[in-house]
Formats: C-alpha cells, sequence, structure tokens
C-alpha cells in the first residue's frame, strides 16, 4: 500500500511545523551520516519550504533575494543537487521544478511517485513497495540500473475535482 504525503489530503496543515520539521531532519540527517548541511543548503531548502507548489531554481532564487543578498544560480543548482541526492527534495522532470520532501524519515529508496494537481498544483508524494517491485522486473529484465524511478501522474487532487 502506499503512503501518500498528507498536502492532497486537504487536512488542516500547520506549515510551520511542516517547515521546521523538514529542516531539522535534515540537519539530523547530515550530522548522522557526516553531511555538509551548509547555510546555502539550509537556505535553499527553506526557500522550496515556503510552499508545497513546486518551484523552479530561478524561483528559489528569487525568494532568497527577497530577504538578503541575491545569490548565484550555480550556488542554488548545486545546493539543490545535494537537496534531491539526499532526498530532502525532489525533482519534477514534467514542470522542471523542485519540491521539498515533507515524508522526513519515512522517504525512502523506493520508486517515488507523484501526483500532481493540474489546477492548484499540489503535489502528493508516494512510496509504494508495489510499484517499486513492478520498475526492479522491468528494468532488470533487460539489465538495466534505474538512477532515480520517478512517476509523474497528472489530474485533479479531491479538493479541485
Amino acid at each position: 500500500m502506499a503512503t501518500v504525503s498528507p498536502i492532497l489530503e486537504h487536512r488542516k496543515h500547520d506549515h510551520g511545523r511542516c517547515t521546521a520539521d523538514a529542516i531539522s531532519h535534515a540537519r539530523e540527517i547530515c550530522d548522522a551520516e557526516g553531511l555538509r548541511f551548509t547555510d546555502r543548503r539550509r537556505e535553499v531548502l527553506a526557500a522550496l519550504l515556503e510552499s508545497h507548489v513546486p518551484a523552479s531554481a530561478y524561483e528559489v532564487i528569487d525568494r532568497l533575494g527577497e530577504t538578503g543578498h541575491r545569490p548565484a544560480p550555480v550556488s542554488v543548482y548545486r545546493a539543490l543537487d545535494f537537496l534531491v541526492e539526499h532526498r530532502f527534495a525532489h525533482r519534477i522532470e514534467s514542470r522542471n521544478a523542485y519540491v521539498a520532501c515533507d515524508r522526513g524519515a519515512d522517504c525512502d529508496d523506493e520508486a517515488t511517485l507523484f501526483l500532481l494537481c493540474e489546477k492548484c498544483a499540489a503535489p502528493g508524494e508516494a512510496s509504494s513497495a508495489a510499484l517499486h517491485a513492478l520498475i526492479a522486473d522491468v528494468t532488470g529484465a533487460v539489465d538495466f540500473a534505474p538512477k532515480a524511478p520517478v512517476v509523474e501522474i497528472r489530474g485533479l487532487c479531491a479538493g479541485c475535482r
């Protein structure tokens, strides 16, 4: 059974708590794994967490520029690469955008499924052992090694239907 992030459920959402939890989770993982959670990486993650709607790298740069010095694109792209590599954020390929991971420790190495609302732009993130097994079966049959299996499904969330 897939576990879906709470964003598409349209329940009461404590965004401040969500942001604090995501930054705390990233800091804890970085400390435990000996990774550098630099100020720039934290700032970029915080900028992504301002909204659950996927943001382009340049939207992240604009958000950061509102509160201080506008960072160079290369430094933001490097931070985004780090955040994606360590699953603190995800890249939404079809939108050329990024979204902070809101599942914390529940985000694992299984295939990631994104449910993308075409009206409100909210993304729902899910992980599914069954989907992961299917992808492993198909790719294994042709000796293909997937790097980051992600499936995107566009449609309308319950709140927008």
